[in-house]
């Protein structure tokens, strides 16, 4: 067992074994056949989390069926981010009685009688029930709702309609729709039903124009090939055009050599073209309409985020472009927006991107949102504005690691552009 995988474990069992000292004060005063019952259940569910995840590193986990894959983890992961939600009000608890403990000791030191009214120690402080009763009711919040998100959110497809207005847009062109999808992480889906239902969806709007903006696959290109009769349906007058998203590079699989990684690369890129969309490469082109033009920027992913890759080249990408027409930039990452192209790319009129998925959880009520993504990515889901220049943050058609989603939807967005 290496170092990381022994302090990953005592880690766990450090916060299982904190947090069930809150849960014996919870049932002190129950009886002794329930105290056992909810002792026993409690150890019985902590051990069969930290046994998956030591199967997990003994094992080759990638090769379990994918139901069980995908729930187990899952469930571990709500399981122990709860416990941790639990464990910040102990700690807070904790910090208390040690102030607690430290003036009655000074009491103590400086005359105060040791012992309190009822015979117990003035140094024996006890737990502020409240503080740990608040601890389980605000780890109770991610628990339930995330599994209330994994009950159907994951496939609740939401069509957000979006009006842009730009006086460089061709007049001829008015009310051209282009239809984004994002994220679509194909590999993560349990059966064809649910994928069908989206380009079903996304074929009703009767789009001119369909771009999608990376991350067909979690991270391997055979992930996508059950699914290629039902990627073929998404047609549009004017096109389907996509780029790669970080995952598409299969940078996060453990491939048994460099050359199996490039296999897997060339394979996915072929696959754009198998289903009838046109892969952009850090390129470009011209599309041509009612007599009229506008550009379609494509880059290879691109991050200000150390933690992501760096693939895309946008001057490669604008090489000989006509900087006079309106400007689409299909850009996977949104971090690239502020990074390069508001700096140095005025002609950029609108940037799609996707990534955060809204980072599958969050609030969003008319007038308000709000997701924990928000703390990495300024710009993480919606329309966003500097000067002239849009950028556009899908929220993901499909969802990786939690099968879920809670407050922020998958989603079809649909542009319908104007000169205004």
């Amino acid at each position: 067992m290496s170092i990381r995988i022994l302090i990953l474990i005592l880690i766990l069992f450090g916060i299982d074994l904190y947090v069930f000292q809150g849960i014996k004060l919870l049932i002190q005063h129950k009886s002794l056949s329930v105290q056992r019952a909810v002792s026993i259940s409690y150890w019985i569910v902590s051990f069969l989390c930290i046994t998956v995840v030591l199967l997990a590193q003994f094992t080759e986990w990638r090769s379990w069926p994918k139901l069980i894959r995908t729930y187990s983890f899952a469930v571990i992961v709500i399981i122990y981010l709860s416990k941790i939600f639990v464990t910040v009000f102990m700690l807070l608890d904790d910090i208390v009685r040690l102030f607690r403990l430290l003036a009655a000791w000074i009491a103590i030191r400086f005359g105060s009688s040791p012992v309190k009214p009822d015979g117990s120690s003035a140094l024996q402080i006890s737990r502020l029930n409240f503080l740990v009763k608040l601890g389980f009711i605000a780890g109770s919040i991610p628990f339930f709702s995330m599994i209330y998100g994994m009950m159907g959110g994951a496939t609740r497809y939401q069509v957000r309609n979006i009006k842009l207005k730009s006086p460089r847009f061709p007049q001829a062109m008015n009310g051209l729709r282009i239809v984004q999808l994002s994220d679509i992480h194909i590999g993560s889906f349990m059966s064809e039903e649910p994928l069908e239902r989206a380009i079903d969806l996304v074929l009703k709007q009767k789009p001119d124009l369909i771009l999608f903006t990376g991350d067909l696959v979690n991270d391997r290109h055979d992930e996508a090939v059950p699914y290629q009769h039902l990627l073929r349906k998404l047609q549009a007058p004017l096109g389907v055009y996509s780029v790669l998203g970080n995952h598409d590079y299969g940078d996060y699989y453990r491939w048994p050599s460099i050359e199996s990684k490039a296999e897997n690369l060339a394979k996915l890129k072929n696959f754009h073209g198998e289903v009838g969309w046109k892969l952009l490469l850090n390129d470009h082109l011209t599309v041509k309409h009612e007599g009229t033009e506008f550009n379609i920027v494509g880059v290879e992913n691109w991050s200000a985020r150390r933690a992501f890759q760096h693939y895309g080249d946008m001057p490669k990408a604008t090489r000989g472009i006509n900087s006079e027409n309106f400007t689409v930039l299909m850009s996977h990452d949104p971090s690239h927006w502020n990074a390069e192209v508001t700096k140095h790319y005025p002609y950029v009129d609108l940037t799609l991107s996707g990534h955060t998925h809204g980072f599958q959880y969050g609030v969003e009520i008319p007038g308000f949102k709000w997701s924990p993504v928000q703390y990495m990515y300024k710009e993480w889901a919606d329309l966003y504005s500097s000067g002239a220049q849009n950028l556009y943050v899908n929220r993901g058609l499909g969802f990786i690691g939690y099968p879920g989603r809670v407050g922020i939807l998958p989603e079809i967005t649909v542009f319908e552009l104007s000169n205004g």
